[in-house]
């Protein structure tokens, strides 16, 4: 087989090196670097072991690249692999329910980091280029390498990283082992779940003296959580000061802040302002079962010959079951709210006064399910064709699907409500917002009445079909060529369809439920977070904090409402309660993304002076066509059906548009590497690259979709662009190491990115149906010059005026509410439409690593720590509201910010000795722009700081050598995350989950 190199050092390197870094490519081949006498053989394993091979690896590498490393066959350091790889600096992760999903690298988000499962690009289902980590067990894999510095032979789309997966193979580790482990899982955030078990094994072995081998693993996990999230879960409404309600002038706008008495240090007109559209507390379980597998049969009938046949399947299923009490807000003229300062004022307290009473107190429930399913088949052949060429084929075909798993779909949510309400108020001031509601905490189960629902179901399959042939000449005392050419073809297809039912005013009658159905619950001690007091509110609404939520029967009241009432909306049980399977009739689209690639780097190896170096300089072709076909539903009426809420339809018998959009582009990509040890132990490293990362699969899908439900603001949709451009990267890094120990080292690096073609997800206006709006038609401002001045008193004004002339203008026999669709001459629907383009801007991130690894002589205890110090340019502007021109004002300017930006660092203390392991490992992530816009417009999303604590014991069992037992803790001080707008108070989300733990034992031999 083609021989492995390492660089030759003053000091004996480990034989943890030939076995960890067996993928890496060589400079050249060097047999004699293998069989020399002097090297000196270690064997160490646990977190020692499995810290130095990382250690060597890096030291070895061509350019700029951190790993991590199984302690032992079937021992990775986390159970989740994004949990791992959030140690290595300039790594940061996303959770999904308490759990790592994906990875940001250097400030670049989970899409511009490539994801590999032994090299091979995998398909993913969610519309993004990033692998989520929730759907593979780490029982199977040996190492994660993290490449930093770009190498023309690296396959594209990384600029953050690429980020390789390993999985064992039996040939690189000969003879017969296996591990089996057993879990016992209880995660605290759950208040209905139990311990759940998870189960691993891996078994391997080599035959007929070491020619045949043979890997087998497989992995079931369940696990059972919760969340309690606290939210203003549809977003803020940001305005100018001048914005009011006065619709007599020329500054009024649906949800602006009247300038009266009632306002307490209302905003300025030169200052922007916000107001929320709800608030929500909202309550999830969920149950996930895991399965994992993967078959690796490999052959080497000659020394110069390997073929590796292997089978790769992973299962996800993800059953969740929520509850939610919220309060929507009208906007209605009497409002009584306390501000903060500006120039960003933000409510501290925003009320509503209803003095009629009757509006409505949410209460919805969901329960729907999903399943993440893969399979991959790769087939490998190595071959040393001559003593100075190697070359190697790798094929691989893999598809991914999700699909829905539940009978209510892949979602779901079902809205009750008691017409009670009198007066809704919330306290922004602490870290969880409190709503208050008038009459809140005297609802009864009596009082629930069914509304709006949604059923929907979607399917997305990714396939991938890849074949790359590589391969390396060796000239004699020259340095090497590596060189090879690649096909990837990726086919996204995605589906969905709804069952919207829109009676969000209300059907049937209070009683038509049975009282038991509807069990109480309470709300406030759920949440451990700061929260205000109504200390600065001067108003009249109620300031007793809604503490009562129904935590309802789903299937019994969806049935009994099946059986009471109709509904235009039909799903596959013939009513409006159910999903369909019909994807026809619904958004459909599919996208290919076609690749070639080819490349050639050379590599050097010599001396200056007595200082070993190694240079490797190369260019990577790249082209790419994409086409996009897409069938989406257009809209040509709007119904105007509760105070906020404006139903879209298609009148029209085939509502759904065709279209075909194309794109394509190509890139030479030039790369450097330079590598010298300029004193015993200490490593210099300068690299230069260009990079490039695509655009993610949603953005380059055809076609435009929209919600069906619409407010008095306007709707809001997105649009796909096939025609995309990557982002376009220049990098530059240096870094010193030092390694001063055979399990200790320092290092500081410097990385810079001067990026071009940035996406932007502009927020648009668009009235792209030309639908009449009702909302804002004659009628209402007719009925704005009677003195109606709330939506209520409008919809009743106009019933009673043109009720029985207008056929627009009815009674909906089902649940009694007026609706109002709109005629020739209404101003049309207003839609704010995400459409991703292509900045002409640029911008540099550049930043700082700094990394130690020491180990404290043979006393077994060691340290990691590490930092990543990330700059990103220009801040973003938070009085700055993204709005287009009007007769008033001119258009805000556009900013070009990054997001997913942050500093973030790593502290992990360890311990390993007479059979016992410990370690102790904190991670902290700075605050950071999340996004810049949502469905309300262009507005801000960010992150806030955020760190967590977790450790793992172990102790070996002397009496039965292998077996270990072992105690595992995440999050073990119940650290919650929240995110806000343009201030602070103006919170989005607040998400509290809990810590787990695992006890389990794991026998190896």
């Amino acid at each position: 087989m083609k021989p492995r190199t390492f660089r030759k050092t003053r000091i004996a390197t480990s034989l943890s090196v030939v076995l960890s870094a067996s993928t890496m490519m060589p400079a050249f081949a060097a047999d004699e670097v293998v069989a020399d006498e002097n090297i000196e053989v270690l064997k160490v394993t646990g977190i020692r072991g499995s810290l130095i091979k990382s250690m060597d690896l890096k030291r070895s590498s061509n350019g700029v690249v951190d790993a991590i490393n199984a302690e032992d066959i079937g021992k990775f350091p986390d159970s989740n692999l994004a949990e791992s790889l959030q140690r290595i600096t300039g790594v940061s992760i996303d959770r999904q329910n308490g759990e790592g999903s994906r990875v940001s690298v250097r400030g670049f988000g989970a899409d511009q980091n490539l994801v590999m499962l032994n090299g091979r690009q995998m398909p993913v289902t969610t519309g993004s280029r990033s692998f989520d980590f929730a759907n593979i067990a780490s029982e199977a894999i040996s190492a994660v390498e993290v490449e930093k510095t770009s190498q023309a032979k690296n396959s594209t789309g990384g600029i953050g990283a690429t980020i390789n997966v390993l999985t064992h193979r039996p040939l690189s580790s000969p003879g017969l082992k296996a591990s089996f482990g057993v879990k016992a899982v209880d995660d605290t955030s759950t208040d209905e779940g139990s311990i759940t078990p998870e189960l691993s094994g891996i078994y391997s072995n080599t035959f007929a003296d070491g020619k045949f081998g043979i890997s087998i693993s497989a992995s079931y996990q369940e696990r059972e959580s919760g969340n309690q999230q606290a939210q203003v879960g549809t977003g803020w409404r940001s305005f100018p000061g001048i914005v009011d309600q006065d619709w007599g002038g020329s500054n009024a706008e649906w949800g602006g802040v009247p300038k009266d008495d009632n306002q307490i240090n209302r905003p300025g007109e030169g200052d922007v302002y916000s107001v929320p559209q709800t608030t929500v507390y909202r309550f999830e379980e969920q149950q996930r079962a895991r399965t994992n597998g993967q078959l690796v049969l490999q052959y080497e009938p000659i020394d110069s010959l390997r073929a590796t046949l292997d089978y790769t399947y992973m299962q996800n299923d993800i059953d969740t079951q929520s509850h939610d009490v919220s309060a929507w807000f009208n906007f209605v003229p009497t409002q009584e709210s306390t501000w903060s300062d500006g120039p960003v004022s933000s409510p501290l307290v925003y009320s509503e006064i209803y003095p009629d009473g009757g509006a409505d107190l949410s209460m919805a429930a969901g329960d729907y399910g999903t399943r993440d399913e893969s399979g991959s088949i790769g087939f490998n052949l190595e071959w040393d064709a001559t003593d100075n060429l190697f070359l190697s084929l790798d094929y691989h075909s893999s598809e991914a699907e999700r699909s829905p798993n539940n009978k209510n779909g892949s979602s779901s949510n079902l809205s009750t409500a008691a017409f009670i309400r009198t007066s809704a108020a919330t306290d922004f001031t602490g870290d969880v917002p409190v709503l208050a509601v008038g009459g809140g905490n005297q609802v009864r189960p009596e009082d629930m009445r069914v509304t709006g629902s949604v059923f929907g179901n979607a399917r997305n399959k990714s396939e991938i079909e890849q074949l790359q042939i590589n391969g390396t000449y060796i000239f004699e005392e020259a340095g090497s060529i590596d060189f090879g050419i690649a096909a990837t073809d990726v086919n996204n297809h995605s589906q969905s369809v709804n069952v919207q039912r829109n009676d969000w005013g209300g059907v049937g009658a209070e009683g038509d439920f049975d009282p038991a159905w509807f069990p109480a619950g309470s709300v406030q001690d759920k949440f451990d977070g700061s929260q205000g007091d109504f200390s600065d509110y001067q108003g009249s609404a109620s300031i007793d904090p809604q503490d009562v939520i129904f935590l309802w029967d789903f299937e019994a009241v969806r049935a009994r409402a099946a059986e009471l009432y109709g509904s235009t909306a039909v799903g596959d049980c013939g009513n409006g309660f159910c999903p369909s399977t019909d994807y026809a009739s619904d958004t459909d689209r599919f996208t290919q993304e076609e690749s070639q690639s080819a490349y050639i780097q050379y590599n050097y190896e010599g001396d200056i002076g007595d200082m070993p170096f190694d240079v490797h300089v190369g260019v990577r072709y790249e082209q790419t066509d994409v086409e996009s076909k897409s069938a989406v539903t257009a809209y040509d009426q709007a119904t105007w059906i509760a105070e906020t809420e404006i139903a879209l339809k298609s009148t029209a018998a085939d509502s759904r548009v065709f279209q075909t959009q194309t794109g394509e582009y190509d890139y030479f990509l030039p790369s450097f590497n330079f590598n010298i040890e300029v004193v015993e132990d200490v490593m210099l490293r300068a690299a230069y690259s260009e990079t490039i990362g695509r655009p993610d699969y949603t953005s380059i899908q055809g076609g435009t979709t929209v919600g069906t439900l619409a407010n008095r603001g306007g709707g809001s949709g997105s649009t796909g662009n096939p025609s995309l451009l990557p982002l376009e990267s220049e990098n530059i890094d240096f870094s010193a190491e030092w390694y001063y120990d055979n399990a200790s080292y320092v290092s500081v690096g410097y990385f810079r990115k001067d990026v071009t073609n940035f996406i932007d997800n502009n927020a648009i206006n668009s009235d792209i149906y030309n639908i009449p709006d009702p909302s804002n038609g004659v009628y209402v401002q007719e009925a704005i010059a009677a003195g109606a001045t709330t939506a209520i008193e409008q919809r009743q004004w106009i019933y009673d005026n043109y009720g029985a002339t207008d056929p627009n203008v009815t009674i909906n026999p089902d649940n009694g509410n007026i609706e109002i669709t709109g005629n020739p001459g209404d101003p049309s629907v207003n839609f704010v439409l995400t459409s991703p383009t292509n900045s002409s801007e640029s911008s540099v991130i550049d930043g700082w690593e700094f990394a130690v690894q020491h180990f404290f002589g043979e006393s077994g205890f060691g340290l990691q720590a590490n930092y990543t110090l990330v700059n990103a340019g220009d801040d973003y502007d938070n009085t700055n509201l993204g709005r287009p021109d009007s007769v008033s004002r001119a258009a805000d300017a556009p900013q070009n910010v990054l997001t997913n930006i942050s500093d973030t660092a790593n502290i992990v203390a360890m311990y390993e000795d007479y059979g016992f392991s410990a370690r102790l490992a904190w991670n902290w992530r700075d605050e950071f722009l999340n996004s810049t816009g949502n469905d309300t417009g262009a507005n801000p999303t960010y992150t806030e700081e955020y760190s967590q604590l977790d450790f793992n014991i172990g102790y070996d069992i002397a009496a039965v050598e292998g077996l270990t037992v072992f105690f595992e803790g995440l999050n073990i001080t119940n650290e919650n995350t929240r995110t806000h707008g343009r201030s602070y108070t103006e919170v989005l989300n607040y998400t509290q989950t809990g810590a787990r733990y695992s006890l389990g034992a794991r026998y190896t031999f």
